[in-house]
């Protein structure tokens, strides 16, 4: 007889490794688009609108390390997103781009990952990216983008907020699939998120 405990938790648990997966796979095309820029796509392939090796703004040599993501994102923000699951990022890009934090998955709703970069919002606003949009929280810049093409253009979302040094990435990936937060865009939810977290950025940050 099966158990039908054990059959609920299981599905769980198929449910968080697809949807770190997914996320993975996001954040490994944003790496790649971030670098080459982002245009029109032809079959899929997205075509560089700016060049990687065009001159614009720089880059900063490493990420903030003023604010530990893995750390110091309070635990009642992740608790009121039903946040958990959490796994380390450390990763890099050809050009010197580096993230580091953590990822979370929601159960029946988005994954999140939350890392400082050294990357800063006018590299960012200098690639183009589909519907990007600029705004402020607690008096940092903001910077929101759509980072991917094919059938993650919608689901997946970009919030870039200001730190010196580079910025406080929110990638969040929310497939319309999932039950609890499937119907809301991506980039509202990334926003929002953004929005309880970085009060928590010191403010020498």
């Amino acid at each position: 007889m099966i158990n039908a405990v054990d059959t609920a938790g299981d599905q769980e648990e198929r449910m968080i490794s697809r949807g770190s997966t997914l996320l993975g796979t996001v954040l490994a095309v944003g790496a790649v688009v971030l670098l080459s820029g982002c245009g029109s796509s032809t079959g899929g392939d997205a075509k560089p609108a700016v060049s990687s090796t065009s001159a614009g703004p720089s880059m900063a040599a490493d990420v903030p390390r003023s604010y530990d993501p893995c750390r110091d994102v309070p635990q009642s923000v992740l608790d009121s997103e039903k946040l958990h699951n959490k796994h380390t990022v450390d990763d890099s890009a050809s050009g010197g781009v580096r993230w580091v934090g953590c990822q979370w998955v929601r159960s029946n709703g988005y994954g999140v990952s939350i890392r400082t970069t050294n990357l800063t919002i006018d590299l960012i606003r200098s690639r183009n990216f589909p519907e990007t949009t600029e705004f402020t929280i607690s008096g940092r810049r903001v910077i929101s983008t759509r980072q991917f093409d094919g059938p993650y253009i919608k689901e997946a979302c970009t919030v870039d907020v200001e730190m010196k040094g580079g910025s406080l990435e929110f990638n969040l990936n929310n497939p319309p699939s999932n039950r609890d937060t499937g119907s809301t865009d991506s980039c509202v939810l990334a926003r929002g998120l953004a929005e309880k977290i970085v009060p928590s950025v010191p403010d020498t940050a």
